[in-house]
């Protein structure tokens, strides 16, 4: 038998070796990026989002509370899910475009578009029903006894009326910005 048989009956293994091999290589670069994307190093990048946001959200409740949890940039605007996190990571490569052109790559210019850009966040966890709060803040985990008064009676009101987080927590971590805010949008599955 010559070399050349021998490859050729040997061929079909060693490029499902290879395709097998090639899979692994990028499924795992495809997973190490998504994972890198989503870590707070990155989100903060860019002067946009470490001068703006990110100085705000330093401090809050969600970078120190009292029980010692901290939520990252990600916690908060990226699902869990991986479709679901894959649709948030091709629009969030959309957004690059306001970097590249400039419209928010100045305090001023940021602040002119802050109602904007939190209108569509707002949006978007309301068409969620909140996913991202509830992937830490679940009902079932609550303990109502340990509520004010006060914030009792505004959950139970949240439960009749169909409330999701956002209708109510917003300006958390961000300074609220001018304008309506997320209890103003309406759709037609909420």
């Amino acid at each position: 038998m010559t070399i050349s048989d021998r490859l050729r009956r040997r061929s079909p293994w060693l490029l499902l070796a290879a395709g097998a091999l090639a899979t692994l290589v990028l499924g795992g670069g495809a997973i190490a990026g998504l994972r890198w994307t989503n870590t707070e190093a990155f989100c903060i990048g860019c002067h946009e989002m470490r001068d703006n946001v990110y100085a705000e959200y330093r401090d809050s409740v969600h970078d120190r509370s009292a029980s010692g949890v901290r939520a990252v940039c990600a916690d908060c605007h990226v699902p869990r899910e991986t479709i679901p996190m894959l649709i948030r990571k091709v629009q969030a490569s959309g957004e690059l475009w306001a970097k590249l052109t400039g419209k928010i790559d100045t305090a001023e210019k940021f602040e002119a578009h802050r109602h904007e850009l939190a209108m569509r966040v707002w949006a978007s966890m309301k068409r969620h029903d909140s996913r991202e709060c509830r992937s830490c803040h679940t009902e079932r985990a609550m303990a109502p006894e340990l509520q004010s008064e006060r914030a009792q009676t505004r959950h139970a009101r949240a439960q009749r009326e169909n409330l999701t987080c956002i209708d109510c927590h917003f300006g958390i971590a961000h300074q609220e910005p001018e304008g309506p805010g997320p209890q103003e949008i309406e759709f037609a599955g909420k």
